[in-house]
């Protein structure tokens, strides 16, 4: 039996709802709330990336939407949308918006013609735990500041959080930011428009996900979609388990924090011939041995990662 709303959060409703011409109406309203603009920096128009513009980045899987916002400015915006935490987010995010900065130089053109960046991501996870003592709030905006005078400068590149899980369920959202992360974090789970969002354009973003308007190709997509995520969370579930476990074992028989290192690394990569076994993905010897010689966690995330959409195993190492 079908939801009566889909999920936001996977790829194919967020790419229906905030990457497609007939709404960018609520693309819009998102970018607007979330950079908490002002009268004279409203964003007026959008236009959606073709992929020869998209920033060519190892991971662009994970980028959902990128789109190029005009302000009184003349700002580029990227928005993204991450699901799953992991290994070295923060970093990928750095990595993404520069190539963004760097990738509007064409032939010819000139340093001053550059437009700011600002990355948006929207994570299904606490980059700054709260847990830790962070008090990072469910919105954080970043931008380069003088470390002597506090001045603020250089905000060529800027970066948006908001962290869904910071939302406060027991409290009804008073802001318009609550009020997207009661959306992202509850709309699979809602059996009608709640009061809080109707009239507003959050409420309007909830009827455009109605299961009931899909055809049977769109909710097959959907389904898939939320198939690979399940995987995802699995595979990265299995992962971390089988490399504590053998982290365990081997710095127990080492007694060292290199055995725990190296046992956890075995592990993860265990966790990527498992997930391509499973998958039905042909692994060459060589390719096996490739994989579990490995010993960098980053590089054992990334290909797990790879792992869950490959069409090969080649798909890993290119």
């Amino acid at each position: 039996m079908r939801p009566v709303f889909a999920d936001p959060k996977t790829d194919f409703v967020f790419k229906r709802l905030f990457g497609s011409e007939p709404r960018i109406h609520l693309l819009l309203a998102l970018l607007n709330d979330l950079l908490e603009t002002d009268a004279q920096h409203q964003i007026v128009s959008v236009q959606i990336l073709p992929p020869e513009l998209k920033p060519s980045v190892q991971e662009a899987k994970l980028s959902i939407v990128d789109v190029r916002c005009t302000d009184a400015q003349g700002t580029t915006y990227v928005i993204e949308m991450q699901i799953l935490p992991v290994e070295g987010f923060d970093k990928r995010v750095v990595y993404n918006a520069c190539k963004s900065y760097t990738g509007q130089l064409r032939g010819g053109e000139e340093y001053p013609q550059l437009d700011d960046v600002v990355a948006v991501s929207i994570c299904d996870f606490e980059l700054w735990p709260r847990a830790s003592g962070s008090a990072v709030p469910l919105l954080s905006r970043w931008k380069m500041r003088e470390t002597h005078s506090g001045s603020e400068g250089m905000g060529h590149i800027q970066y948006v959080f908001l962290e869904l899980p910071k939302y406060d369920p027991t409290q009804d959202p008073r802001t318009e930011v609550e009020r997207w992360a009661y959306f992202f974090r509850e709309a699979s789970e809602l059996e009608g428009v709640p009061r809080v969002l109707k009239g507003t354009v959050m409420g309007k973003a909830l009827e455009e996900a109605r299961t009931a308007g899909f055809t049977l190709a769109e909710w097959e997509a959907y389904e898939r979609d939320r198939i690979a995520l399940q995987d995802a969370r699995g595979a990265l579930t299995m992962a971390h388990r089988l490399g504590l476990e053998r982290g365990r074992r081997e710095g127990r028989a080492e007694g060292e924090a290199k055995g725990r290192a190296e046992g956890e690394a075995r592990g993860k990569a265990e966790a990527v011939l498992a997930v391509l076994v499973a998958r039905g993905l042909e692994v060459t010897e060589e390719q096996r041995e490739h994989i579990l010689s490995a010993t960098s966690a980053t590089v054992l995330e990334g290909w797990l990662r790879q792992a869950i959409s490959a069409t090969s195993t080649d798909d890993l190492f290119s």
